[in-house]
C-alpha cells in the first residue's frame, strides 16, 4: 500500500475522555501517506476527536500523537506544520461567516496564511471555477445551500495547498448531486496534488468504498483498518454496512436482522395527503413551484432532494404550518387550514435534532406531551405505559436523555411523536448519525406502524438505503417534482443499477436545464494560472500584522453587515445619554408644597409669600386637614408641607417661639436634605426681613456672614457635574459588552477552530478581533461629544487633546476587557450578563459618578483603582469642568494604557489554542 513507509500520522495507546464519556479508548494506529483514508462509523465513536487531535485542535489528554513527523503535544511542531494542514470541521459550513460573500470567506483564509492579494485572486479563481461557486461568488455564505456550504469550506481549506486535508464528514446531509461532485473535486485535486494525503471521516458506507484504506471505529475503539475490499472480505459480506455490523461486539449485534418491507395492504379510499399546484414564494423567491401529489394511507412516502430544493416547504404545507401561496391541499380529506391546529392532532412530527427537554426524564418528557394533547390522566398514563415497553424504554424511564445513546435518543422523539396516536409521521432525517444496528431497529418501528397499524409515514433522508425501504420516493430538485415512484421504478426508469445512481441522473438532466445554475456536473476548467510551484511552508511568525489585519477586516465586514448591533453600538449610548442626564437630576427646583395654615394672620401669609415667590418651591392648592395632607403625600402630590399652627403671628410678635410643622417626602433623601436645607434657608430670610422691617436693623444670627463661590461648574447644574461620569459609563459598558461577543460567538458558531488550526497567534486573533470594536466606540464617543456640547450645552474648559487621548485609551481598555469576559464564558447571553454585572457595580458606585474615589475608604476605594473608569472619570471631570490637561492627567492616561496591556495578557492567557 502507497504510504504505508512514510505513514502521515501515529496514534500511540491514544485516550480522550470528556466528563464520564469515553471517546478514544487506548487507540494505537498508523495511519499512511499519500493517498485516501477514511474513518468510517455512526456519531459518538470517536471519529471528530480522532481526526481534532491529528489536526492540532485538541489537546491530547493520555497518549502521543504524531503527525508529519513531529509531537502534535508540542506547540512548536503544531505552530510549524499547521499550514501544512487544512481542517474542514464537521457540520454544513461550520467554518465559515454566514454574512461574508462566498468569495470574502476563501480571501480571509487567504490572508491567515499570509498569501499576497495576487496569489490570493488567482487561488481564488481557480477555486471556485472548480467547485462552480464562480457565479455565487459574491453571495453570502449563509443564504448558500448545504452542498454549497461544503464546497465553500474545502476551497477555504484548500487555499494555501496543504500537505494533509482532514474532513470531518464533510458530505453528511448533502444530497447524492451535490456529494458526487465534491469527491470528484477532490479527485482533481489529488491527481494535481499526487502526494497529498486526505483523511476523512463519513457515515456513508457507499462513499467509504472509494477510499485507499479504512479505519472502522466504535465506541472508541478501532474494529479493523485495511481496504474496503479486505474488510468485507474479512467478514464475508456484500456490503461495508453489512460488514461494519458484522465487526461489532456479539452483545450490540444480539436480536438484529435484516429489514424486509412487508407488502403494503390495498388501499382504495381518500388519499392521507392530496395536493394540486402548491406554490410557495418568500418574496422574489419560489420555494415551492407547482407541486401535484397524492400520498395514500398507511404508505411510507420518502422525500429526496437536493439542499435547499423545498422539502421542508413542502412536508409544512401538507401538514397545515405554512400556507401555500398558491394551490391546495387536503389532509386525510379535509383542507389543510393556515394555521394547521385541527391538524396537529392527526400528526407526529420528529425533527433532525434533539428536540426534547433535556433536563426531563424520559418519562417525564412523554408525561409532558401527554398533558400538551389533551390525553387524559388515566389515558395518558396507560399510552405512556404502552410506548416505554414498545420502544424498548421502560428500563430508562427514570435517566435524563443527555446520557442516552443517540439511537435512544431518536427511538424516545418517536415515542413521543406517536405517543397521541397520529394519523401521520413527519420524520425529518430521523437516523442522521445513528449506528445501522439502530438504524435498522428504528426502521422495524416504522414498518410496524406503517403496516400494522395504518399510520402514514411521511420522511426525508439522504440516505439511498433508506429511500430503497419506502414504499414510493419523491425526487424533489429547485422546488419541483422531478419523479415520483417505488425505488424500482426509478431506477427501471433511468436504466440505472442503483437508486442512487438514478437520483443523480434526474438531478444532473435539472441541472443541466438551467445555465445559469454553477453547480453542473461536468465544471467548467479553470482558466490558465501561474504555474503552481511546490508550497513553501515556513515557520510563522509570533506576529504577523498581516494575520491581525485579517481578523480585524473580516470582523469589520460582519459588524458592518449587522444592522443591529450596529445600531446597538452607536445609538443606544446616545438614547442612555439623553435618558441618564435627564434621569439622573440633583438639581432642586418646583418642589411642589402647599399650606395647612391654621393661624391666617398677616404674618402667616407673609411667611407663605416667600415660597409662592421662590423658584425651587412650586405651590398647590392648600390643605384642608391633617387627613387632607397626609393623603396628598401618601399619593405623591406633595414633595413639601407647611403646617402653621395656631396663634404663630402673635407668638412672633410677642417675642415667643413660634413652631412651623414641615413635612417632607423622605423617599429620595437626597432631595428631601436639599429641600430641609432650602425651608431652613427660607426662614432666616422671612426672620431677617421682619427684623429690618421692624427695627431698621439684619440681626446676626452667625458671628460671620459665608458666601458660597464655586470654583468649577458655577452655574451649580446636575447636568454639567454627571455628563462626565456618564461618558465614562458609556463607553465602557457598551463597548465591552460589544466586544464580549465576538469570541464566544465563534465558540458557538464553531469558527474558533479556524484559529485552532491557522498558524495565527492568540495576540494576533484578540486585537484583529478588538480593533473594529475600538473604532466603533470612538465613533459613538464622537457622536456623545457632540451631543454632549451642541445640545446640551456643557461647556469644555480643558483640553479636547487629553480628552480624545483618554477616550482612546479607555476604550481600548474596555473593548479589551469585554475579551476577557469572552474567553472564559461559553454563550452569547452569559457574555452579555457577565460584561453588564462587572461593569456596572465598580463603574457607578466606586469610580466616581456618584460618588468622588477620594471620599471612598477601604475595599471601596480599592475596587474603584482597580477598574479603569475611575481614572477616565478623572479625566473626563477634569478636562469638561476643571480646565485641565495633558500636564495635569498624563498618569490617569497612563493608568489606562497599564490596563490594556493587562487586559491583553489575561485574555491571551485564558484563551485556549487548541479545544477541549
Amino acid at each position: 500500500m502507497k504510504g504505508l513507509d512514510h505513514p502521515v500520522a501515529e496514534l500511540v495507546g491514544v485516550t480522550q475522555r470528556y466528563g464520564g464519556t469515553v471517546a478514544l479508548d487506548g487507540v494505537s494506529l498508523s495511519i499512511p501517506g499519500g493517498c485516501m483514508v477514511g474513518l468510517i462509523g455512526p456519531d459518538g465513536v470517536g471519529k471528530s476527536t480522532l481526526l481534532g487531535l491529528i489536526a492540532g485542535v485538541r489537546m491530547i489528554q493520555h497518549g502521543r500523537v504524531r503527525v508529519l513527523g513531529g509531537e502534535m503535544a508540542s506547540s512548536a511542531h503544531r505552530r510549524a506544520q499547521c499550514a501544512r494542514i487544512a481542517y474542514m470541521p464537521q457540520g454544513l459550513g461550520r467554518n465559515l461567516y454566514p454574512t461574508l460573500s462566498v468569495r470574502e470567506n476563501v480571501d480571509f483564509f487567504g490572508r491567515l496564511f499570509g498569501q499576497d492579494e495576487a496569489e490570493r485572486a488567482w487561488r481564488i479563481d481557480e477555486l471556485l471555477e472548480a467547485t462552480g461557486l464562480a457565479v455565487f461568488a459574491d453571495r453570502p455564505a449563509g443564504k448558500l445551500s448545504g452542498g454549497m456550504k461544503q464546497k465553500l469550506s474545502l476551497c477555504c481549506s484548500l487555499i494555501h495547498d496543504p500537505d494533509l486535508l482532514i474532513l470531518d464528514e464533510p458530505t453528511t446531509g448533502v444530497d447524492p448531486l451535490s456529494r458526487k461532485q465534491f469527491w470528484e473535486l477532490i479527485e482533481r485535486i489529488r491527481q494535481r496534488r499526487p502526494g497529498m494525503s486526505v483523511l476523512v471521516a463519513t457515515a456513508y458506507m457507499e462513499e467509504a468504498d472509494r477510499f485507499d484504506h479504512l479505519i472502522a471505529l466504535d465506541a472508541g475503539r478501532m474494529l479493523a483498518e485495511g481496504t474496503g475490499a479486505d474488510v468485507k472480505r474479512r467478514t464475508g459480506s456484500g456490503s461495508l454496512e453489512e460488514a461494519f455490523i458484522a465487526m461489532l461486539p456479539e452483545e450490540k449485534r444480539a436480536g438484529h436482522r435484516r429489514i424486509v418491507l412487508p407488502p403494503r395492504p390495498p388501499y382504495d379510499g381518500e388519499p392521507a395527503i392530496r395536493a394540486e399546484g402548491l406554490t410557495q414564494r418568500f418574496g422574489s423567491f419560489t420555494a415551492v413551484d407547482n407541486v401535484t401529489v397524492s400520498i395514500e394511507r398507511g404508505e411510507i412516502f420518502g422525500f429526496l432532494g437536493s439542499n435547499g430544493c423545498g422539502k421542508t416547504t413542502t412536508m409544512k404545507i401538507l401538514t397545515g404550518l405554512l400556507a401555500p401561496s398558491e394551490g391546495h391541499a387536503w389532509l386525510f380529506g379535509q383542507p389543510v387550514g393556515g394555521t394547521g391546529l385541527q391538524a396537529r392532532t392527526r400528526v407526529g412530527y420528529m425533527s433532525q435534532s434533539f428536540s426534547l427537554y433535556s433536563e426531563l426524564t424520559v418519562r417525564q418528557n412523554l408525561e409532558l406531551h401527554a398533558r400538551l394533547f389533551h390525553l387524559g390522566e388515566e389515558h395518558g398514563k396507560r399510552r405512556i405505559g404502552e410506548v416505554m415497553e414498545r420502544f424498548g424504554l421502560a428500563a430508562l424511564a427514570d435517566q435524563l436523555p443527555e446520557g442516552l445513546p443517540l439511537g435512544v435518543k431518536q427511538r424516545l422523539q418517536l415515542a413521543v411523536a406517536v405517543l397521541h396516536e397520529p394519523d401521520m409521521l413527519i420524520l425529518d432525517e430521523p437516523t442522521s448519525g445513528v449506528d445501522p444496528i439502530a438504524r435498522d431497529t428504528f426502521w422495524e418501528l416504522l414498518i410496524e406502524l406503517s403496516r400494522g397499524e395504518g399510520v402514514t409515514i411521511f420522511i426525508s433522508t439522504h440516505f439511498i438505503n433508506e429511500a430503497e425501504r419506502c414504499d414510493r420516493i419523491s425526487l424533489m430538485h429547485a422546488g419541483r417534482i422531478l419523479a415520483v415512484g417505488a425505488p424500482n421504478e426509478l431506477r427501471e426508469a433511468r436504466k440505472s443499477a442503483t437508486l442512487d445512481a438514478a437520483f443523480v441522473g434526474y438531478l444532473e438532466d435539472a441541472v443541466s436545464t438551467e445555465a445559469a445554475r454553477p453547480d453542473r456536473l461536468h465544471a467548467k476548467e479553470p482558466a490558465a494560472r501561474p504555474p503552481m510551484a511546490a508550497p513553501r511552508f515556513q515557520t510563522p511568525a509570533l506576529a504577523d500584522p498581516k494575520r491581525l489585519w485579517a481578523f480585524a477586516r473580516r470582523e469589520a465586514l460582519e459588524l458592518i453587515r449587522d444592522p443591529i448591533r450596529l445600531a446597538f453600538a452607536l445609538l443606544g449610548p446616545l438614547v442612555l445619554l439623553i435618558a441618564l442626564s435627564f434621569g439622573i437630576s440633583f438639581d432642586i427646583e418646583n418642589v411642589s408644597y402647599a399650606a395647612f395654615d391654621q393661624d391666617r394672620s398677616l404674618e402667616s401669609r407673609t411667611f407663605l409669600e416667600n415660597f409662592a415667590n421662590s423658584r425651587y418651591f412650586k405651590e398647590r392648592p392648600p390643605l384642608l386637614s391633617p387627613a387632607d395632607l397626609d393623603r396628598r403625600m401618601v399619593d405623591g402630590e406633595l414633595r413639601l408641607a407647611l403646617v402653621i399652627p395656631p396663634g404663630f403671628g402673635h407668638d412672633l410678635l410677642s417675642g415667643r417661639r413660634p413652631e412651623v410643622g414641615v413635612w417632607l417626602d423622605g423617599a429620595n433623601t437626597f432631595r428631601a436634605e436639599t429641600a430641609r436645607g432650602y425651608v431652613q434657608g427660607m426662614l432666616g430670610a422671612y426672620l431677617a426681613d421682619i427684623s429690618l422691617r421692624t427695627t431698621g436693623e439684619a440681626p446676626q444670627i452667625y458671628p460671620a456672614a459665608i458666601e458660597t463661590r464655586f470654583r468649577y461648574n458655577q452655574a451649580f447644574l446636575s447636568l454639567y457635574a454627571i455628563s462626565p461620569g456618564i461618558l465614562m459609563l458609556l463607553l465602557m459598558l457598551v463597548p465591552s459588552m460589544l466586544t464580549a461577543l465576538g469570541v464566544v460567538r465563534e465558540k458557538e458558531l464553531g469558527s474558533i477552530t479556524n484559529l485552532y488550526a491557522a498558524p495565527a497567534g492568540r495576540l494576533e486573533f484578540l486585537i484583529g478581533k478588538q480593533l473594529p470594536y475600538v473604532a466603533v466606540a470612538m465613533l459613538s464617543f464622537a457622536i456623545l461629544f457632540v451631543v454632549l456640547r451642541l445640545s446640551f450645552k456643557v461647556p469644555m474648559a480643558g483640553s479636547f487633546g487629553a480628552l480624545f487621548i483618554g477616550a482612546l485609551l479607555y476604550t481600548t481598555a474596555a473593548t479589551a476587557f469585554g475579551l476577557v469576559v469572552s474567553t472564559f464564558v461559553s454563550s452569547q447571553i452569559a457574555a452579555i450578563f457577565a460584561t453588564a454585572i462587572i461593569v456596572i457595580i465598580p463603574t457607578v458606585n466606586f469610580s466616581g459618578m456618584l460618588y468622588p474615589v477620594s471620599t471612598l475608604t477601604g475595599s471601596a476605594r480599592v475596587i474603584g483603582m482597580l477598574f479603569p473608569a475611575a481614572y477616565f472619570e478623572q479625566i473626563s471631570a477634569g478636562v469638561f469642568n476643571k480646565g485641565l490637561g495633558f500636564a495635569e492627567l498624563w498618569q490617569s492616561h497612563l493608568a489606562l494604557a497599564a490596563f490594556c496591556l493587562a487586559f491583553w495578557a489575561l485574555a491571551a492567557m485564558l484563551l485556549k489554542k487548541q479545544g477541549d
